[in-house]
């Protein structure tokens, strides 16, 4: 090989093999215009939530940059384009006030996130992240539950955009307790070498709209649960789908602190960072059919 084309050669993979140590740019988001949880709430002084320091410390470990917001305006494609993955846990209706008081998001910066996660961007949420744009709800706090008629239907094509890019739709919940999640998919990144069952106590949600694009990585096992937002067939409680070029990831659990410590989770939420942003593989084939036939049979109101 001539001595030009070999440097040419080595300057091209010595470039590789730095974009490939680049760390992942991750925006954590909480901006809470409906119920706002513990684990995402700042100290009095401003201080990080639970779930920052958490990120914070996962981040160090992992080559992971975090960067954390609740300011709603910021939002818009001039802004996004700071990083690889856009990371939700959010609740309500984010282009009002709502409960926490922080910046809403424009219609324009909705518009904005959703087109640059079907340009190629990676998304992330957990937990609340479902419980935000409800379809037909427009109140800036968290409605009563007379005004959550809406969540008891399947509304399909009619569901807000944002619902339809993440996959899923929160409906409601019953009592913290201890409930089982079986693993589907154990080749996903974040998944390999866990459990094939995850028995632990959280808030578990009950959910709706979901995609016929999702890939389900972990099933919620109803059999036994208590409260009436579980008395349904097995759904999915976490997902991964494809949305235009981009790639979408969800998660359900995250409501305890303990949650947020424990090693599986930190485990799944690293993989998901990898593979929204495009450094790893997963396989994305749908399989909802066959992972929750039924999940389309609503629970009682």
């Amino acid at each position: 090989m001539k001595p030009r084309l070999l440097f040419l050669l080595l300057v091209c993979l010595s470039a590789e093999v730095i974009m490939a140590a680049d760390p992942v740019k991750v925006l954590f988001f909480t901006k809470a215009a409906g119920y706002e949880h513990q684990v995402i709430k700042r100290g009095p002084a401003g201080e990080p939530s639970y779930a920052e320091t958490v990120l914070s410390d996962l981040g160090k470990r992992e080559g992971i940059e975090f960067s954390y917001s609740k300011d709603g305006s910021l939002f818009s494609t001039d802004y996004l384009q700071g990083f690889d993955v856009v990371f939700f846990y959010t609740s309500g209706n984010l282009l009002a006030v709502g409960n926490d008081g922080n910046p809403p998001m424009s219609p324009a910066g909705k518009k904005a996130l959703l087109e640059w996660v079907a340009q190629g961007g990676g998304f992330m949420a957990v937990h609340a992240g479902s419980d935000t744009f409800h379809s037909f709800e427009v109140t800036g706090g968290n409605p009563p539950q007379s005004e959550r008629g809406n969540r008891y239907r399947n509304n399909g094509e009619a569901s807000d955009s944002y619902i339809k890019m993440l996959g899923g739709e929160f409906i409601n919940h019953g009592p913290q307790q201890v409930a089982t999640a079986r693993v589907i998919d154990p080749a996903f990144p974040g998944f390999v070498g866990l459990d094939a069952e995850l028995t632990v106590k959280e808030e578990w949600y009950s959910l709706k709209e979901f995609s016929p694009a999702n890939r389900v990585l972990l099933v919620m096992q109803t059999a036994g649960m208590e409260g009436k937002p579980y008395q349904r067939p097995d759904y999915p409680l976490a997902w991964a789908k494809p949305y235009g070029q981009g790639r979408v990831w969800f998660n359900a659990m995250g409501h305890r602190e303990d949650v947020w410590d424990a090693s599986y989770f930190q485990s799944m939420l690293t993989g998901a960072v990898q593979w929204t942003a495009g450094r790893v593989p997963g396989s994305v084939t749908p399989n909802l059919a066959e992972a929750t036939p039924r999940s389309g049979e609503l629970p009682p109101r």
